[in-house]
């Protein structure tokens, strides 16, 4: 199925690895011109190099997002280079496990800046080229929003407004064509997913018996079946869907786990 995205300028956050990755290259496979933002430049550089040895088109900003004028800047030269905004995707995060016991506000608020308040920073300066484009909006959420994990509170609360926003946004967006759309994660084995895995007891165990727990397939949901959904909500081919919050994760939020 042709996703009609050639030529469309879209931006990835976190693009450089895990799901983010997965995203441009798939993107760049559908002919899109995918913008990396990431704070490695050996990383950006090194996909953005993977993606034209393979005839894509791409480009990448280095840039730290938790500073609120760097989100500012990243969309200023993106305009510069490109010209236009065709959609944003808000990927970048990470579960850092700040706790009710043994957090504090200082730690809770920098897990904010991590995951939540860069979103609506760079949707804020994207959305008058968004506007021009007519373009759309997906934001990367994850489960925990919905199922708690334990001692993760400042992540669970920034997925929670990630979902709040997704549903604002497209309300708020409605009179200017723009979609605005989430693909909730559960389990899915990225680099930062391994990092985790390996600061539990007995790791390898853990990872089983979270397997065990994936009622479709009893396997992890992988970067590429994220990164096609994602693909398919930036395109016209879903034109008449916004304010959905879509779950890509073999059933794991919803299904009962007594079945498997």
């Amino acid at each position: 199925m042709d996703l009609h995205l050639t030529d469309k300028v879209i931006i990835v956050t976190g693009g450089a690895k895990g799901i983010g990755a997965g995203i441009v290259k798939v993107l760049a496979a559908e002919g899109a011109i995918p913008v990396v933002v990431g704070r490695n430049e050996k990383d950006n550089l090194k996909l953005i190099a993977e993606i034209q040895e393979g005839g894509g088109r791409g480009s990448q900003i280095v840039a730290e997002l938790t500073q609120p004028m760097e989100c500012e800047n990243v969309i200023r030269q993106i305009i510069q280079k490109w010209g236009r905004i065709d959609a944003l995707v808000n990927n970048a995060g990470v579960n850092d496990n700040v706790a009710l016991e043994s957090g504090d506000y200082q730690r809770f608020m920098d897990s904010l800046h991590k995951n939540v308040v860069h979103y609506y920073l760079m949707a804020h300066h994207a959305l008058p080229a968004l506007k021009a484009s007519q373009g759309c909006i997906v934001n990367i959420g994850s489960k925990v929003a919905e199922t708690g994990q334990g001692g993760t509170s400042a992540y669970a609360a920034s997925n929670g407004a990630r979902n709040a926003l997704t549903r604002e946004w497209a309300v708020e967006l409605l009179k200017d064509g723009i979609r605005v759309n989430s693909v909730i994660v559960a389990e899915c084995y990225t680099p930062l997913y391994e990092s985790w895995i390996k600061t539990l007891p007995n790791p390898k165990e853990t990872l089983q018996e979270i397997i065990k727990k994936i009622p479709l397939g009893k396997r992890m949901t992988t970067a590429k079946e994220i990164a096609d959904t994602v693909a398919f909500l930036l395109s016209d081919r879903s034109s008449h869907t916004t304010g959905q919050l879509i779950h890509v994760d073999g059933g794991y939020t919803h299904l009962d786990r007594a079945i498997g």
